[in-house]
């Protein structure tokens, strides 16, 4: 059995190119432009997934950045995790223009570089983003890859099996009482570089106090906090956090926490360790790990040992039946 062509069944790393990204003008006032990420839009295209894998796209999407584009000319980008750091910074966002704040520092990727996925998420790695903007041979934008793009056109049921949500989750948690205000939350994000921070709750466990998770609050929800204007240094996090929380297991496979990434339309879950060891978070960012080529190395081997193992059991096994034939 060919196990190499079932675990790495990649389509053209062209398909994973978002030909359709969100474009915005500097010149835009960054709240019309924090309305338009905000946006659910339908997606028309979507692709045909094999129906034994997790497309990790619905008919709806929102996209989580946009692309600063002036007379064709890729300028800048700005993201979710802009807005929280502007958040952060409590700037006056109804008197701002996008191009007072965008990311004008881009790392971007001709067409003709583009290899392979393992190359992409190098770029990912390395430079610390989520969006690649892939330029044609006159230089123009032709697209962009993210995370999301990529799992669109990969086939990963076999590794997903394989592999636990404790071989790739995130153990060191940030996490803030129900009490902090959501601007102390955004402040929290962007010192840690994080994309949600979990509220919890005190609990007095056999005279030993723990954090227990009730609640989460994410990049998206800052923005959408952002869109409606809301006044984030008095507003408490238990009231706009999202509650309540779905726990993963540890020990549960990276394809179920897959199936509930879409089923809940989320790009992240919490997860709970056994007894009282504290929590996880698992996100779509993460799940990606296991096409690091280093850790495709190492479960190509486990497969190696599982079946050596598989043959001196069944070797032992016909020895046994032998014996006692004989």
């Amino acid at each position: 059995m060919n196990y190499q062509g079932q675990l790495f069944a990649y389509q053209d790393v062209e398909k994973a190119i978002d030909k359709e990204p969100l474009v915005i003008n500097p010149d835009m006032l960054l709240l019309d432009a924090i309305a338009l990420i905000g946006e659910v839009k339908k997606n028309i295209n979507e692709p045909i997934i094999n129906q034994d894998t997790p497309s990790f796209l619905s008919k709806e999407r929102h996209y989580d950045y946009a692309l600063v584009i002036e007379e064709g000319e890729l300028q800048g980008i700005l993201t979710e995790r802009d807005i929280v750091k502007l958040t952060a910074d409590q700037l006056t966002f109804s008197s701002v223009y996008v191009g007072d704040v965008m990311t004008e520092t881009l790392v971007t990727l001709a067409i003709d570089k583009l290899n392979d996925i393992f190359s992409i998420l190098f770029l990912f790695r390395r430079y610390h983003i989520r969006h690649l903007p892939i330029l044609d041979r006159e230089n123009k934008l032709l697209g962009v890859i993210t995370p999301s793009s990529i799992r669109n056109i990969i086939r990963p049921e076999y590794l997903l099996k394989m592999r636990r949500i404790n071989d790739v989750m995130t153990r060191k948690v940030f996490h803030a009482p129900k009490v902090n205000t959501v601007l102390d939350v955004a402040k929290l994000m962007t010192s840690r570089q994080v994309s949600c921070i979990v509220i919890t709750k005190t609990e007095d466990r056999d005279n030993l106090l723990i954090s227990v998770p009730i609640g989460i609050i994410t990049e998206r929800d800052i923005l959408q906090y952002q869109s409606l204007q809301l006044d984030l240094s008095s507003l408490p996090a238990e009231e706009v956090m999202s509650t309540p929380l779905f726990l993963m297991n540890a020990e549960d496979s990276l394809l179920e926490a897959c199936l509930e990434m879409e089923r809940r339309h989320t790009r992240r879950l919490v997860v709970s360790s056994s007894g009282d060891r504290g929590f996880g978070i698992i996100t779509q960012t993460s799940i990606l790990r296991i096409f690091d080529p280093i850790e495709m190395y190492r479960t190509i081997g486990a497969l190696k040992d599982t079946l050596k193992n598989l043959e001196r059991e069944k070797a032992e096994l016909m020895a046994r039946l032998n014996l006692q034939r004989g």
